[in-house]
């Protein structure tokens, strides 16, 4: 994950917007959330508009744009195959967020498509899940909008001032400091993440 994360701040211009893009969509849309949330691809492309390799109104555009299609396409799927989908070897292998999932939808309803956005391996499922129990399409238009607005600015606008905030220090102090911060930081928020994905795939509703 931390190769990954390292791989996407090394990357510029148009290539840079679709790995992001990618990701983000991928998470909901097929499931992407299982190896890699779509939050690290956002925080990092946020970092990557602080250092000038992107434009920080752009990142935003297709952070939401991403966040808001890629769910429908989840619906969709979700939709089409019923229960069917959660019996996929894919889907048996993370059974416990997928009860879990099932659950918050059943005692939520719509609002849950947009309390689900702000947990890993929930907003991965969410969508599909939505589609599977019939979810209305307006009621999950609503919130799945709402969710990938408020989801994708905070994430993107994270990222950029965690990367403002690495430049004052490398400005400030040098910047081998600010370089050995920067990775104890950044390794820091991978490790967190990856254990809630983790916590949260496991932990029994």
């Amino acid at each position: 994950m931390s190769s990954l994360a390292s791989d996407v701040t090394s990357l510029t211009g148009w290539v840079a917007y679709l790995v992001i893009a990618a990701l983000v969509f991928g998470e909901t849309a097929v499931f992407v959330g299982f190896v890699l949330p779509g939050e690290i691809a956002a925080v990092l492309g946020g970092v990557l508009a602080s250092r000038g390799h992107l434009s920080l109104p752009l990142v935003i555009v297709i952070v939401v744009a991403a966040a808001i299609i890629g769910p429908f396409v989840g619906y969709e799927i979700g939709s089409r195959m019923g229960n069917r989908l959660f019996s996929t070897r894919p889907l048996r292998r993370v059974q416990g967020g997928v009860d879990r999932t099932r659950s918050v939808l059943a005692r939520r309803g719509g609002i849950a498509v947009l309390l689900g956005r702000f947990v890993a391996i929930v907003r991965a499922l969410m969508p599909a899940a939505a589609g599977a129990a019939q979810i209305p399409y307006r009621t999950f238009t609503l919130y799945n909008v709402l969710g990938g607005v408020i989801w994708g600015v905070g994430y993107v606008v994270l990222g950029y001032l965690a990367g403002s905030a690495y430049a004052v220090i490398e400005r400030d102090v040098g910047a081998g400091l600010a370089i050995a911060i920067g990775v104890i930081v950044v390794a820091a928020i991978v490790i967190w993440m990856y254990r809630r994905h983790r916590s949260t795939a496991s932990r029994p509703e």
